[in-house]
């Protein structure tokens, strides 16, 4: 059985004037858990109508940036012509590969209206083979997540295969991405590839793990040793179970820009200064 590495409570992360996100990945102590290198949280919080929530036009290269939505709408648009719009339940799975520009916010039908707003955007790293690849965007709807039964829990598989269930998500290093569903007083045991780094975030809820109590708003990081875990919900708890094979390559981030070298951010920099990631 794996053990507990480490757990971490989220960092309050302003966006702008009234919003802010919970992040504990990166901080202070752990810089990531290849291959995923940032977790931000948002809500769930209650959008007035009338009140716009829009995070104007910016750049990425060299990783994948996954909004998991589980509740409201999210629109999305960017420079090689991508439009799309999901909503709770969804996966907006990007790879911004050698750059693109994109913005993304609740659509005018859902500020018009108002409503509750709940996602991850969760960073996925790219081998330094694939940094340049082309962008591309997949958008995985809810009903083309297989859902395994385990009692009276649930796991979405998202991403990778487990238990013979394949995820929809396509990605270029392995990666296990579940959305699991855990009612009060359950336990599920979640296995793990052997070599995979693995940790999971709580949205909800409280668990024990390795006689720990976690609450919600924290990732738990697990040992490298050992190939299942066994999680209880202490309350009725929803999680994000995150797993892959690490990226054992050197790693420079700046902003938007995640690469191997100095001088691979600064071309970035560059190219995106120079219009050559395109724009909105």
């Amino acid at each position: 059985m794996k053990t507990v590495k480490k757990i971490i409570a989220s960092e309050k992360k302003n966006l702008g004037p009234k919003q802010f996100v919970m992040s504990p990945l990166p901080n202070q102590w752990v810089g990531q858990i290849s291959p995923f290198i940032m977790l931000d949280h948002f809500g769930p919080k209650y959008i007035p109508a009338g009140e716009p929530f829009f995070v104007p036009p910016h750049p990425h290269r060299g990783f994948a940036p996954v909004t998991i939505l589980f509740e409201g709408e999210v629109e999305h648009k960017d420079s090689v012509g991508n439009i799309g719009r999901i909503k709770g339940g969804d996966v907006q799975w990007m790879t911004a590969g050698s750059g693109v520009v994109h913005s993304e916010g609740a659509p005018a039908s859902f500020s018009e209206t108002g409503g509750n707003l709940h996602l991850i955007q969760l960073w996925i790293n790219l081998p330094a083979a694939h940094k340049m690849t082309a962008p591309s965007y997949q958008e995985i709807k809810s009903s083309s997540i297989p859902i395994l039964q385990e009692g009276n829990a649930q796991i979405r598989v998202i991403a990778g295969v487990y238990k013979n269930l394949e995820g929809p998500a396509k990605t270029f290093s392995p990666v296990s991405l579940l959305h699991v569903i855990v009612p009060e007083g359950e336990e599920i045991n979640i296995e793990v590839v052997k070599g995979f780094n693995a940790s999971y975030y709580l949205t909800k809820g409280e668990t024990m793990v390795d006689q720990y109590e976690v609450p919600e708003q924290h990732l738990v990081w697990l040992s490298e040793q050992g190939d299942s875990i066994t999680i209880k919900a202490i309350r009725d708890t929803e999680l994000l179970f995150m797993a892959g094979e690490p990226i054992n390559e050197r790693l420079v981030s700046y902003g938007p820009f995640v690469m191997n070298s100095k001088p691979e951010i600064i071309q970035a920099i560059h190219d995106y200064e120079n219009g050559l990631m395109g724009a909105l």
